[in-house]
């Protein structure tokens, strides 16, 4: 009898841990999955360009003739991308920025482009679109800097890895044209992008992903902003980004602003991950709007770095504005 009531137990015990691992197994699976899919940095399944160059220079000479469209940047480009991920960059003041690189292949000498992220965010927040503007001829470092600002500290910060590149480009890669830099923002990253311009960082110019910004010191700053800048905005009408028209009221000069068409905030950044809604992937519209956002970065960067101006990105809005995809187009 003692032995029977040993094996009962046992044999409930054996059936409590069987049914406890059943019952985790979905949590343990979505869990693998979820690490198996930031491992593998999923990218929208965008197509790759029919153009063909041997290297940047050549695909600047065959793009600067002919019409400018936006939408020919919804592929990906013609270049093989190198990526090194977790690069640390010391800088004079003792801080140390963490970094990816994105090398465009082709290139022996190509302009930068650095990305910042917004509020809560990071590097892997912006890898697809530093992945693409590489594979269109300009390398690109997607960095972090303290993801709850200070956002006017981060962009002192930000002049300051600028000026590092430009002294002592091997830190990152002798492949880098330093005279060429173009800074992106997005959200409160725009405030720090916008704060390093004013500062006197040594970029061409900057491009604000519906750029956000507080205090009262963000007018003055502003107002300091002496190179061409490029404000890419989400549809106000769904989400009205804090303070987002202060960027083109106080800049002064040389400055142009859109907004997409039926996009939030979030669309502004591509996160590196599915959503785990019974393992869906993103919404395709959610896809859609990430790639309109990233087509319209990589014109503004490369007419950047190929013309000093925002006129060839300008230009190139024209049919997206004509038929709604842009609307509230304007510029000075």
């Amino acid at each position: 009898m003692k032995n029977k009531n040993s094996c009962l137990v046992l044999s409930f015990i054996l059936s409590l841990r069987w049914a406890v691992f059943n019952s985790l197994l979905p949590l343990l699976l979505i869990g693998l999955i979820a690490h198996a899919l930031g491992c593998s940095r999923r990218f929208p399944a965008t197509e790759v360009t029919p153009i063909k160059a041997a290297n940047p220079a050549e695909l600047q000479r065959y793009l600067l003739s002919r019409k400018p469209d936006v939408a020919q940047f919804r592929w990906r480009g013609p270049f093989a991308v190198i990526e090194r991920r977790d690069l640390e960059i010391p800088l004079v003041s003792g801080f140390t920025v963490e970094a990816d690189l994105y090398l465009c292949a082709a290139a022996t000498k190509a302009p930068l482009v650095i990305v910042l992220h917004g509020l809560d965010n990071s590097k892997e927040d912006h890898a697809f679109q530093a992945m693409h503007l590489a594979s269109w001829g300009m390398h690109s470092l997607a960095i972090d800097l303290p993801s709850r600002g200070p956002w006017i500290g981060n962009g002192r910060t930000l002049a300051r890895l600028v000026d590092t590149i430009q002294r002592t480009p091997q830190l990152v890669d002798e492949r880098i044209a330093t005279d060429k830099i173009i800074l992106v923002g997005h959200s409160f990253g725009a405030t720090s992008v916008a704060a390093a311009l004013a500062g006197g960082a040594g970029a061409l110019g900057g491009v604000l992903l519906d750029p956000a910004g507080i205090g009262r010191q963000l007018p003055r700053l502003l107002r300091r902003i002496a190179v061409p800048v490029m404000v890419i905005g989400a549809d106000d009408d769904i989400w009205p980004t804090r303070n987002r028209g202060h960027f083109f009221r106080f800049i002064p000069t040389a400055v142009g602003e859109i907004s997409i068409r039926d996009t939030v905030h979030e669309d502004a950044q591509y996160p590196n991950q599915y959503t785990l809604r019974g393992f869906e992937e993103q919404p395709d519209d959610t896809e859609e709007a990430q790639i309109v956002f990233v087509s319209a970065l990589t014109a503004s960067a490369f007419g950047l770095v190929a013309t000093g101006s925002i006129d060839y990105a300008w230009n190139s809005f024209e049919d997206a504005l004509k038929n709604g995809i842009f609307f509230n187009g304007r510029r000075k």
